[in-house]
């Protein structure tokens, strides 16, 4: 589903990393990234089965399954389609950025509470924050809105599920390597109490 963590993916659009870890009695997360380019472009989402344990992740999987096969159309029919697959699941929370290189531009949409915010190259430029939709995505959908920003070499966003606490959205990047803010953020904000899981993911530009 998704290239090794820290990876420049063959087409040059993004350098990601992840870090995450279950709940202390889990074996198994509920929490996962989904990280698939396509032409033009490539698709970052993090999802967040409810609950914990293996039915946590079997929706989330189910939901990156579909992601990762979809990933050129919009956001909107990405959440949609994410909402049939997992009727018949215990459901999950989600959020979705597609980065289209030919028109540098991002588009996102959020259902339930998986943060994200783009950091931007630029000092000097404010940070942009996703305001997610109340909702569980295969149970009730809430009217969707995705918003549309522009995006730049450089540019960062970080993904984090609730299993993080909200003080991440107000940590601006290391200057360090992905992996390395990923894990920061994981150690500095991470709970015991829930998955968690943080996704970092540096915009590259439109590539070769």
């Amino acid at each position: 589903m998704s290239p090794r963590p820290d990876t420049v993916l063959a087409d040059g659009v993004v350098e990601w990393a992840v870090a995450g870890r279950p709940i202390p009695s889990e074996m198994v997360s509920g929490d996962l990234q989904v990280v698939t380019p396509f032409p033009g472009g490539v698709v970052v989402a993090v999802i967040d089965g409810l609950g914990h344990g293996p039915e946590a992740a079997f929706a989330a999987g189910r939901a990156g399954s579909v992601l990762a096969a979809e990933a050129g159309r919009p956001v909107r029919a990405l959440m949609e389609s994410c909402h049939a697959a997992l009727r018949e699941t215990r459901g999950a929370v989600l959020t979705i950025a597609s980065i289209d290189t030919v028109q540098a531009q991002l588009t996102w949409i959020g259902i339930g509470n998986v943060d994200a915010v783009l950091w931007r190259a630029d000092p000097a430029a404010a940070r942009e924050a996703l305001v997610p939709r109340n909702g569980v995505v295969g149970y009730q959908l809430p009217p969707m809105r995705e918003d549309v920003l522009p995006i730049l070499c450089g540019d960062m966003l970080v993904f984090a599920t609730d299993g993080v606490r909200h003080g991440f959205a107000s940590d601006p990047p290391l200057p360090a390597t992905a992996q390395e803010h990923a894990d920061h953020i994981l150690r500095t904000y991470g709970k015991t109490t829930d998955d968690a899981l943080v996704l970092v993911v540096k915009y590259l530009g439109a590539g070769s």
